[in-house]
């Protein structure tokens, strides 16, 4: 199963049969149902295998990224994460009467319900900086004629959780929830900087494990972003998250609950003139963060 780039939706999809169980190996009275989306992380998609090897393991959890948006097929998908024969699985939904999916009857799949919006919603609105951020990123999108994004770590990457961008960035199309690697992004190099040394060598080591080529190809170029931020507060990429674009990125100091925040801001390369994104804009950026840590009383 081909995994997209730079966003992915997350889903939890119950199979048919038996009441839903808690967890690892616990399982709950079937006289008692529960719904398994009230347990499980969204990214899980739990399968119930039609043949339990285990009483006590009665469902097999994998986690899988589906390619699209919606459309999605319940049979695809446990084919794709090699959870059992595809054709074997019966699929039902359950999180279908919560409203996290809806069946197409038409095309036979499930499609992704409007509740899903409930659950990331109050994480975005408790991040206050989101609120404070946002007049200073459209400032700088508006001057540089692209767009601004603030992100957090996700495993691997780091999501989106506010963007601005200029009107007139044609090109320019990040949005809340858009995920990027952080071996390849200026932001996800921010955010290691803000990192303390063992937390960094911890996702670098992830990295080399999970994702060897990433961190074969851009080691060097993270190890110098790293050197950069040290030095002049900020890191630079030029196409190597997307060919046409040029961005820099800035680590934010830790909020109080610990949370790095990193910004970045991206500009069609061919827009740019010599020297700008690392003589103006570069320090704009950091200029901006310092200006929204101050607003927040982050010192």
């Amino acid at each position: 199963m081909n995994v997209p780039d730079t966003r992915t939706i997350a889903i939890l999809l119950l199979a048919a049969g038996g009441g839903a169980r808690e967890g690892w190996g616990q399982t709950d009275p079937v006289s008692t149902p529960r719904d398994t989306l009230r347990f499980h992380e969204l990214d899980e998609i739990v399968i119930r295998a039609p043949a339990p090897t285990t009483a006590a393991l009665p469902y097999t959890l994998v986690r899988v990224t589906p390619t699209v948006l919606a459309e999605l097929d319940p049979v695809a998908v446990a084919d794709g994460a090699g959870a059992v024969p595809a054709g074997h699985v019966p699929t039902d939904s359950r999180g279908g009467k919560l409203g996290y999916l809806r069946h197409n009857m038409r095309l036979g799949k499930y499609q992704l319900g409007s509740a899903v919006l409930s659950i990331g919603y109050p994480l975005l609105a408790s991040m206050s900086v989101r609120q404070v951020a946002r007049p200073f990123m459209k400032e700088l999108a508006d001057y540089c004629h692209g767009s601004v994004s603030m992100g957090i770590r996700d495993r691997l990457n780091m999501v989106y959780v506010e963007s601005s961008r200029n009107g007139n960035a044609l090109t320019m199309l990040p949005d809340i929830g858009t995920a990027v690697p952080i071996a390849q992004a200026a932001i996800g190099r921010a955010f290691l900087a803000a990192c303390t040394p063992p937390e960094r060598e911890a996702v670098l080591n992830q990295i080399k494990v999970k994702e060897p080529e990433l961190h074969r190809k851009f080691r060097p170029a993270i190890d110098k972003s790293l050197e950069d931020i040290r030095a002049k507060g900020f890191c630079a990429s030029v196409g190597e998250l997307r060919r046409e674009v040029s961005a820099v990125a800035v680590p934010m100091r830790r909020t109080v609950d610990g949370e790095i925040i990193a910004f970045n801001c991206g500009v069609p390369s061919f827009a740019l003139k010599k020297g700008q994104l690392e003589e103006d804009i570069g320090p704009r950026l950091v200029s901006m963060v310092r200006t929204i840590e101050a607003a927040l009383g982050i010192h």
